[in-house]
């Protein structure tokens, strides 16, 4: 919500602030229709409504909007695709920013017998939207793997346009060969590729070792484990790697559009945050620290699953935050900037439910996971959809919109007493309401700054009040009876002076030990009902 400011003639001027949301943000995932989607590990859009959800057998399916899976695979290439290892397969999937002209997409899949050899290849759709050509793969990189485990395997176009993929460090257990930080093969890094040519792809003359001795110019970023799913903020490009850790702690790490300067994000020197094998590393602050890291012992973790900024426009809290999940713990967290340079992390979800292991958007930029053990999508829901209550004034009131339940804060004080959609101020300062939107929904409005300058038509007795401002006593009189009660009230609407009236006639109040300020007056009959109300100023 933006800051913003208004002015109301007549008994107020007015100051709008954001305030915090109350109900705890809370996500559910619907569980969709289809089934069947044996090890999903990827899920894309081409910039329209469908999904494209890839398995790691060496298919893609297309969903359409209404939860339906075409019977008809857009791509079939298992005849070439290698998944005999957990983690080989065809992993990732990628359309070209200019598909609808082109028709050109890319993955990223093992291809061979044994541990095999990771391809990152092109291909074409037919003209069919909904049928690609398996023929017209054109491979552009290839990487032998040593072992069978840590393929990496995502690719995403950047917002610079270029070709970003990502390769785990080989595989087997703790970097043997070092090759996360060794710079001359591909492994443990991302690379960047211009593929914008015809064919081929070439060395974008930008990127971080583009003119670098004894390194290999494609690399984006090193010292990577196995970055299994990561991805660009739709908004902002800013790029959020989950790399999966050895043994003990999963992390996230973050890279901020625009920055090619050659991040190094520690393994197998560091695991997350934690020293590993320090052998002829560098200190860890020579290294880009991660902005979550997940002990495995804690939830149960074993493989971090790297998710998406929320851009969509159906749930307003939502908007900004990174959600990320792990395919053993299950829980949803959430991490959104902190305005101090770092990021806050929230749990956002739990459930028994395991075995996620992707989440990708659709055009529209909602969200979507895959589950590799059941073969099943789900959506990600936000469970407190509704929008926060509106407050409006007039001269003397301050009104909510609808809700089901109200309660009112004065300065950040609840007013007990004030519970209806509407309240007569009679103090000034800062109010705003919790309003029940909806069951187990409750969110609060803006603060709105009330500033009392005028008296409420109707009062019940010709009420005067001198002098104003007051030094060491007020005097009160006019229509006064005995049996009624005189409040002085703070700005809180604490009665810091209270005096009953014994009889008609003049009452004194003293305000000399009172601090400066403005106060209200107000004249209580013996049957609690409020006959008048000034507002004072106390300076001595």
């Amino acid at each position: 919500m933006n800051l913003f400011r208004l002015s109301v003639i007549a008994a107020t001027g007015l100051l709008l602030q954001a305030r915090a949301q109350v109900t705890p943000l809370t996500l559910t995932v619907e569980l969709l229709p289809p089934t069947g989607l044996t090890r999903i590990c990827d899920i894309s859009h081409c910039g329209d409504e469908r999904l494209f959800l890839t398995l790691q057998a060496g298919t893609i399916r297309i969903m359409n909007p209404d939860n339906t899976v075409l019977a008809t695979p857009f791509l079939n290439i298992t005849d070439r695709v290698n998944d005999g290892g957990n983690e080989q397969g065809l992993l990732g999937l990628a359309f070209d920013p200019d598909y609808a002209n082109n028709g050109y997409f890319y993955v990223n899949y093992t291809a061979g017998s044994g541990n095999g050899t990771s391809r990152v290849s092109r291909f074409s759709v037919t003209s069919d939207p909904n049928v690609a050509d398996p023929a017209s793969e054109e491979i552009l990189y290839t990487v032998t793997q040593p072992y069978s485990n840590h393929n990496g395997g995502d690719i995403d176009f950047g917002p610079d346009g270029m070709l970003y993929t990502g390769f785990g460090d080989g595989g087997s257990g703790g970097d043997p060969q070092n090759n996360a930080q060794t710079m001359t093969t591909p492994l443990g890094k991302m690379l960047r590729l211009d593929v914008s040519g015809p064919s081929g792809w070439a060395v974008p003359p930008d990127n971080p070792f583009a003119t670098a001795v004894d390194t290999l110019p494609e690399i984006f970023a090193n010292g990577l484990r196995n970055p299994w799913r990561w991805g660009f903020d739709a908004l902002t490009g800013d790029l959020w790697i989950g790399d999966v850790g050895q043994n003990a702690v999963e992390e996230v790490d973050f890279w901020p559009a625009g920055d090619l300067s050659g991040p190094n994000f520690g393994w197998r020197c560091y695991e997350a945050n934690s020293a590993y094998n320090t052998s002829n590393c560098q200190p860890a602050a020579a290294y880009v620290a991660p902005v979550a890291a997940h002990q495995q012992t804690s939830q149960g973790w074993c493989s971090v699953i790297g998710g998406r900024v929320y851009r969509g426009d159906t749930y307003w809290r939502l908007e900004g935050r990174y959600l990320y999940t792990d395919y053993c713990g299950g829980q949803i967290y959430s991490m959104i900037p902190n305005g101090s340079g770092g990021f806050t992390r929230q749990q956002v979800h739990s459930t028994n439910t395991v075995g996620f292991s992707c989440i990708g958007a659709n055009s529209a930029n909602e969200l979507y996971m895959g589950n590799n053990n059941n073969g099943r999508i789900y959506r990600i829901r936000e469970a407190c959809t509704e929008q926060p209550p509106v407050i409006t004034p007039d001269a003397s009131t301050i009104t909510s919109s609808d809700a089901i339940a109200y309660q009112w804060y004065l300065d950040g004080n609840v007013l007990a007493d004030e519970t209806n959609q509407t309240i007569v101020p009679v103090v000034s300062g800062g109010y705003h309401v919790i309003a029940t939107v909806n069951t187990g929904c409750s969110l609060s409005s803006d603060t709105l700054d009330f500033v009392v300058t005028s008296v409420p038509a109707g009062e019940a007795i010709a009420l005067s009040v001198r002098p104003v401002p007051a030094n060491s006593e007020l005097m009160v009189e006019g229509g006064l009876v005995a049996g009624q009660r005189i409040e002085l009230l703070d700005q809180a609407g604490r009665a810091v002076r209270t005096e009953r009236v014994s009889g008609s006639g003049l009452v004194r109040l003293g305000t000399g030990a009172l601090a400066e300020g403005a106060y209200v007056l107000q004249v209580i009959g013996a049957d609690g009902v409020t006959l008048a109300r000034r507002p004072v100023v106390v300076a001595h």
